[in-house]
């Protein structure tokens, strides 16, 4: 996962030097701003100046999607509930038809209230504003024609292609923090939960399952993908003896504290190289 702004890597060049690698996937964020007035708290303690200069995701991983054909194309995280519903369904869609299937997309509430202030998301209304554009989304997505009628999303009988590549929608994961109302939300319409690294996971992941089986869904369809996993061995054997199938590793690669403003092409190449010599001694 890279913080890629106007200053950095280009998305394109970090997307085929990954793939080159054989890394499995490239994610990326999204803020469409930063307010300048600013009383939200980032859930990880001083934002990044990085932020006020992030690329648009989906537009960045479009242009990456042209110039690689295995890596997938995530976002860690997407915030749909600050989109127009049609046009973020149109986007998603297709990126994943440009890039044959290739999108995962991570999405989540949001924390920052100025910044969902600025869409018109009223911030005690996050969780019902995000189920009701995903839910909408993935009706355009899957039938031949569909419409909403919510309290922030509304539009009449539409028809809207291209549809996701070969698949009812992309892979969708959930990144928020543990508890029954997330897990209800990601049984409901997600595939899986994004977690931030240091979560209660052997806790957790038994209440996930059961909210997936309440919802009448295969608890071993659930997907788990770890953000920011600490570059360890040790990490990587505790999250695959819990059932964890995908790690998301910062890009570069930091000390314990620090946070990243942007990614130099050189750090990132740096930080995939000793990665990469991680995950061949910790490969069966």
């Amino acid at each position: 996962m890279a913080l890629c702004t106007d200053e950095s890597v280009s998305v394109p060049e970090l997307a085929t030097s990954a793939e080159s690698r054989g890394f499995h996937s490239l994610y990326l964020g999204e803020h469409t701003h930063q307010p300048v007035a600013m009383a939200s708290q980032y859930p990880m303690g001083t934002p990044p100046t990085g932020m006020r200069r992030m690329v648009d995701p989906l537009i960045a991983l479009a242009a990456a999607a042209t110039v690689t054909t295995t890596i997938e194309l995530g976002t860690a995280v997407m915030l749909p509930a600050q989109h127009d519903a049609l046009v973020c369904a149109k986007q998603v869609a297709t990126l994943d038809f440009i890039s044959r299937g290739r999108v995962v997309l991570g999405v989540g509430f949001g924390w920052n209230d100025e910044e969902m202030m600025n869409h018109g998301v009223n911030p005690k209304r996050r969780r019902a504003a995000l189920r009701e554009h995903m839910l909408a989304m993935e009706a355009l997505w899957r039938e031949e024609s569909a419409a909403a009628e919510g309290e922030r999303v509304s539009f009449s009988e539409a028809w809207q292609w291209p549809k996701p590549w070969m698949r009812e929608r992309p892979t969708v994961l959930m990144g928020a923090a543990p508890g029954p109302n997330t897990y209800q939300h990601i049984a409901e319409y997600c595939d899986g939960w994004m977690p931030v690294a240091g979560s209660d996971l052997p806790r957790q992941l038994p209440l996930l399952r059961r909210a997936f089986e309440d919802a009448g869904r295969d608890p071993d369809s659930l997907e788990v993908c770890v953000l920011g996993c600490p570059p360890v061995p040790k990490a990587l054997d505790r999250y695959a003896s819990l059932g964890v199938q995908r790690v998301i590793f910062p890009l570069p690669i930091l000390e314990r504290g620090k946070t990243i403003d942007t990614v130099s092409r050189d750090d990132a190449e740096r930080a995939m190289d000793q990665l990469q010599e991680l995950l061949t001694h910790v490969s069966p």
